[in-house]
């Protein structure tokens, strides 16, 4: 039976379960690929969205994760997380099938509004079904091979989603240009296939096998309490929550910025996402191995900072418009955020696997995700109410020379609309790491230990390019100094 539970798994059932898993991840990824990002917030825009919109956008997957609280519950009382993992996946995803079919079935007019429930019903349940799934993985994937199994899963799908990106974003300039009125038909096919790919992603789900939970220790709220009471584990909420929300302060509006502050079309924003992803995938599997070797708060130390200088270089693209620098700088930009959201993503996720305590992870992992998704959720909300507002404002340094027969001006800082969000971001980000430093982890080292792993791995294909030679400076800063605790 699909659901059966059992005491122990075999060899060879581990092995299954685990091949069930990557297939099940490269299929959720490519219906993320063709259902989210880019393609998400281009058919909310096509359908008029706001600002506020797309950051309400932004902010419906990360609230209701609150769904986990209700989730909890209802994993204690079933006791099977397979099956509510499953059936919460496989119901959630019909909310892509009701985007594919509604301009075939809806005026125009209620597109948008459909879109947002869409993404309500499917993050909903998406959350319930996360909450088991969570659990679910802390007991069946061993401890000590965590970093290089989710590592190799994610750049797997990460490849694929590559070329599944390339092909959506070709097929819709296709019919921009040749059938203008079908685009929303475009965007339509994209949701189908996706809640296709979703669909395959729930039979490999089901045919993961599931051990028996521990039993029941405690009453829910008693056990809802246990990861605040745990002092490390306390930490850890503290660094995901500010980091969380830095970080989605700024992220949600990389593709409105672009659209509508910067003027590029869909092919070239879509060229630059892949250009992330190729360097998100080629730098998986080093941060995968460097989480099981180190440890998941070293390789945090520095893919972080990394990530938080590429959200800051986002200032630096218009001054005060388009020029020279943007273009080049947009390339850079995607390259740095391809590399470190690999090391972010993989460590992020496994040191809150890490630390929940076999038996009681799925409390620990629930909290861990609410408080992620509150602040997740929060951000980009705030980002969307005040957008439009903070455009009204600017803030600019000028240096003027002027000498006898020869006078310029130098626009050496430029600040206005999204730029202030960019800039927070990034001063809310280093805070995070801040606190990541009071986070103790079994295996940890001097972060300075990756750093030099990073640079070297970085410099051996480059070795010849001096272009090279600012980044590993950049990446050579001593930010431990602004982590490291006192002594005290």
């Amino acid at each position: 039976m699909f659901f059966k539970t059992k005491d122990q798994l075999t060899d060879a059932e581990l092995q299954w379960g685990m091949k069930a898993v990557v297939y099940d991840g490269i299929m959720s990824h490519l219906m993320g690929v063709l259902t989210g990002g880019v393609f998400l917030v281009a058919i909310a825009l096509k359908l008029g969205a706001s600002n506020f919109q797309i950051g309400l956008l932004a902010a419906i997957p990360p609230m209701m994760q609150l769904t986990q609280l209700p989730a909890i519950l209802l994993i204690e009382k079933i006791r099977s997380r397979k099956t509510i993992a499953v059936c919460a996946a496989c119901i959630s995803r019909l909310g892509w099938l009701l985007i594919a079919l509604s301009p075939f079935l809806f005026p125009p007019a209620i597109g948008l509004t459909l879109l947002l429930i869409a993404v309500i019903f499917q993050a909903g349940l998406g959350g319930i079904g996360g909450c088991a799934w969570n659990s679910w993985m802390r007991d069946l994937i061993p401890e000590n091979k965590m970093g290089s199994f989710f590592s190799k899963r994610l750049k797997i799908a990460t490849l694929l989603g590559i070329f599944v990106s390339l092909l959506a974003s070709m097929c819709i300039d296709w019919l921009k240009s040749s059938h203008p009125s079908w685009e929303i038909r475009g965007y339509s096919l994209l949701f189908g296939v996706g809640f296709a790919l979703g669909i395959i992603g729930v039979y490999f789900l089901a045919r993961t096998p599931e051990t028996k939970m521990a039993p029941k220790s405690a009453a829910f709220l008693t056990m809802l309490a246990e990861p605040f009471k745990d002092l490390n584990f306390k930490r850890l909420l503290i660094f995901i929550g500010s980091w969380s929300f830095a970080v989605n302060l700024a992220a949600p509006f990389f593709t409105v910025y672009m659209l509508k502050r910067i003027g590029l079309g869909m092919s070239m924003i879509v060229a630059l996402s892949i250009i992330s992803q190729a360097f998100n995938f080629m730098f998986l599997g080093i941060w995968g191995k460097w989480t099981d070797r180190y440890s998941n708060k070293s390789v945090l130390a520095v893919s972080g900072p990394l990530f938080m200088l590429s959200i800051l270089a986002w200032t630096f693209t218009t001054m005060p418009e388009k020029y020279v620098f943007t273009m080049p700088l947009l390339f850079l930009i995607h390259i740095v955020m391809g590399i470190s959201t690999a090391g972010v993503t993989i460590a992020s996720g496994n040191i809150g696997l890490k630390l929940a305590p076999k038996g009681k992870a799925t409390a620990y992992l629930a909290t861990n995700t609410l408080i992620n998704s509150i602040a997740a959720g929060i951000a980009p909300l705030i980002g969307g109410k005040f957008a439009d507002h903070l455009a009204s404002y600017k803030l600019s340094f000028v240096v003027n020379w002027s000498s006898p027969g020869k006078a310029f001006t130098l626009q050496t800082l430029n600040f206005q609309h999204w730029d202030f969000f960019f800039a927070l971001a990034f001063v809310l980000g280093i805070y995070a790491l801040h606190r990541l430093s009071f986070i103790r982890e079994e295996g940890e080292v001097d972060d300075e230990v990756v750093r030099d792993e990073f640079i070297s791995t970085i410099k051996r294909p480059l070795r010849s390019l001096s272009s090279g030679a600012g980044l590993f400076q950049l990446i050579s800063y001593p930010f431990s100094s602004l982590m490291k605790k006192n002594s005290e």
